[in-house]
């Protein structure tokens, strides 16, 4: 490899590493803090609910078969989790469905795993919670127990019966990650799309977990596909959607991704690209005190577009 092109990735990995990094980091400091949060549950429609708290939102199904979550958040939060879902039900959890593997989505697992549910996610998820990985410089997350990880995996899709519900988890490709899933409750017209949508907020794009922003415009065209004007929509971070919320973030990302596009075309820099700001006009409608802030939105896509 020619010299200006190692270096060139050696920039590229280490902002990847970097932002991955400081995620693992903070979900570390949010799991070490959790005697002030407080679970509630958000109807979105009958049987089916939202849990918000700390991390991920939670997709809730209850029925008189099964009682059924998407993601669980951290494990010092399981209990404060189970109190609010015996609210509503008196059927323990009997399924767990990872959205992806980031431990404020998956990190209730060993506790409802111990529990007796059984735990589903893409094969990509058992992969990497298996085996464990390195975040960058003095940052490791380990291996997940076993009882942590999925037993049931799937490479395309998923679909249970259950509750009067057809719940089909559908694999998008290096989105967020590359163990994304989408879920659809079909005859409640329901969608959880974990994080490969961030309501209100810039997206973290998991570059180093083979994130893509092209593999995030498209888990929003799939997902602006399934149901209709109707369907709700939980996203993984920010308040319950619609389709129409979920339309213009998929407009906002071919935006920033097709004007970075054109500006590495012209061979302009990270840093020019930066400077000219192509987010601009999309700040005031984001949370300014949001994790991903405009220039690293622009590195996430600068990066997936460089390879």
């Amino acid at each position: 490899m020619p010299a200006s092109a190692s270096s060139s990735f050696s920039r590229r990995f280490s902002r990847a590493m970097a932002g991955a990094s400081l995620l693992a980091l903070s979900a570390a400091a949010h799991s070490q803090d959790m005697d002030d949060v407080v679970i509630e549950a958000v109807p979105v429609t009958e049987g089916i609910y939202m849990l918000t708290g700390r991390g991920g939102n939670i997709g809730l199904s209850v029925g008189n078969e099964a009682t059924i979550i998407v993601d669980d958040q951290y494990a010092p939060l399981t209990d404060k989790i189970v109190e609010v879902i015996g609210e509503l039900t008196d059927r323990p959890v009997d399924y767990v469905l990872n959205t992806h593997w980031h431990g404020d989505h998956s990190g209730g697992n060993e506790n409802f795993g111990k529990a007796g549910a059984l735990i589903m996610a893409h094969d990509h998820v058992h992969t990497r919670m298996e085996s464990g990985r390195s975040e960058g410089p003095g940052r490791i997350v380990p291996p997940s127990p076993p009882a942590a990880l999925p037993v049931v995996t799937f490479s395309d899709a998923l679909t249970l019966h259950v509750n009067g519900q057809t719940i089909t988890g559908t694999h998008v490709a290096h989105a967020h990650t590359d163990g994304d899933t989408i879920v659809f409750f079909r005859e409640a017209n329901v969608l959880h799309m974990g994080d490969t949508y961030f309501r209100g907020m810039y997206p973290f794009i998991d570059l180093n977990s083979g994130g893509n922003v092209n593999g995030m415009i498209n888990a929003a065209e799939r997902a602006l596909a399934l149901g209709d004007e109707n369907t709700r929509i939980i996203p993984g971070h920010g308040p319950l959607a619609s389709k129409a919320d979920l339309r213009w973030y998929h407009d906002m990302l071919v935006t920033v991704r097709d004007r970075v596009a054109a500006m590495i075309a012209e061979g302009k820099s990270l840093e020019e690209i930066q400077a000219a700001k192509p987010t601009a006009d999309f700040d005031g409608s984001v949370n300014a005190d949001g994790f991903i802030k405009p220039d690293r939105l622009v590195g996430f896509v600068y990066d997936s577009l460089k390879g």
